[in-house]
C-alpha cells in the first residue's frame, strides 16, 4: 500500500502523467501553472502581475521568461500569440487535472507539519 512516507511513489499512484510529474517542477514553476489555470490565455505580464500581488515581491522578466519557457519545453504548457509582442500562455486538460491533484495531495499530506514540527534527528 502506497503511503504518504514514500512520497514520491504515494504521489506517482495518486497522480500519473504519461510524460512527466509535478515533481520535476520548482515550487515557483507549479506557482506559474497555478496562475495560468485559473485565467483564459493570460500574457506574461498578466501572470507576472498576479505573482506579484501573491507574493508581494517584485518578480524579474529574467525569472518570470526563462520559467514560463520551462514549462512550456517540457509540454505543461502551451504559448500562442495575442499579437506581434504579446504571448498568452494556458494549459492543457490533462496538467490541469494533475494540479488539482497535487493540491489536493498536498492538503491531505501531513509532510509539511511533520516537517514543521518533528525534531531532526542526527545522522
Amino acid at each position: 500500500m502506497l503511503t504518504p512516507h514514500n512520497t514520491k511513489e504515494y504521489f506517482r499512484g495518486y497522480c500519473t502523467f504519461s510524460r512527466t510529474t509535478l515533481f520535476d517542477l520548482s515550487g515557483f514553476q507549479r506557482d506559474l501553472l497555478t496562475v495560468i489555470a485559473g485565467h483564459d490565455q493570460p500574457s506574461g505580464q498578466q501572470i507576472k502581475t498576479e505573482l506579484e500581488d501573491a507574493r508581494t515581491e517584485e518578480i524579474t522578466h529574467g525569472r518570470l521568461y526563462p520559467n514560463l519557457d520551462v514549462l512550456v519545453n517540457k509540454d505543461y504548457a502551451e504559448t500562442g500569440q495575442i499579437d506581434r509582442r504579446i504571448n498568452y500562455y494556458e494549459i492543457t486538460d490533462e496538467d490541469r487535472t494533475a494540479l488539482r491533484k497535487r493540491r489536493e495531495w498536498e492538503k491531505t499530506s501531513n509532510l509539511q507539519e511533520t516537517a514543521l514540527t518533528s525534531p531532526r534527528t542526527p545522522h
